[in-house]
């Protein structure tokens, strides 16, 4: 900060380095908004990782599991942090709901396995997996970085179907819709295929 024996010049060149940082910030901070998750009607990209489900840890693959029926992939920043917390009770509270549908719920970090193998238990309550994404190339596939700089995933949902295509997308920072969301999505797509 120029003090009282500043020129004008030195305080006009502290002002304008101020909005420029001021307006680098602001861009930065807007990114997220501007990631272009992938749409409905996009192909999902084929991935495999590894992932823990009640602290066991199994290779996780989108296709196999399409197989079966759609997916839910939601993808958080970071096990055991606050928001995570609340969405992984949340998804390991619905879990049974989703299996009626027919679908997977897979949860997607950059965590390492490690983590993940205590987060399935305590907080995901061992209903559901969860992937470690530690060389980031899931989020990066699923537009689903946070700020692209941090390394950690947005919080961002998926549900794709089983011809590989995305059903539903929903990014919130907020935890607290992307259960309620996904499920809406899904039960209208299941509604579509009985007609």
């Amino acid at each position: 900060m120029p003090d009282h024996s500043s020129s004008p010049r030195q305080v006009r060149l502290f002002l304008r380095g101020l909005i420029a940082g001021g307006a680098l910030l602001a861009a930065t901070l807007a990114s997220p908004l501007a990631l272009a998750a992938l749409k409905p009607g996009d192909k999902a990209p084929e991935f495999s990782a590894p992932a823990s489900l009640g602290g066991q840890v199994s290779t996780f693959s989108l296709s196999a599991a399409l197989k079966k029926g759609p997916v839910v992939l939601y993808f958080y920043p970071a096990a055991f942090t606050s928001g995570c917390t609340i969405e992984a009770h949340l998804f390991a509270e619905a879990v049974d709901r989703y299996k009626a549908l027919g679908a997977t719920v897979i949860g997607v970090s950059g965590d390492d396995i490690e983590t993940l193998n205590k987060f399935s238990v305590s907080e995901c309550r061992s209903k559901f997996a969860v992937a470690a994404d530690v060389d980031k190339k899931i989020m990066k596939a699923y537009d689903a970085q946070f700020m692209k700089v941090t390394g950690y995933a947005s919080r961002t949902s998926y549900v794709i179907t089983p011809d590989h295509a995305i059903l539903y997308e929903y990014t919130d920072m907020n935890p607290e819709k992307h259960v309620e969301n996904t499920m809406q999505a899904l039960q209208q797509w299941a509604d579509r295929q009985k007609r």
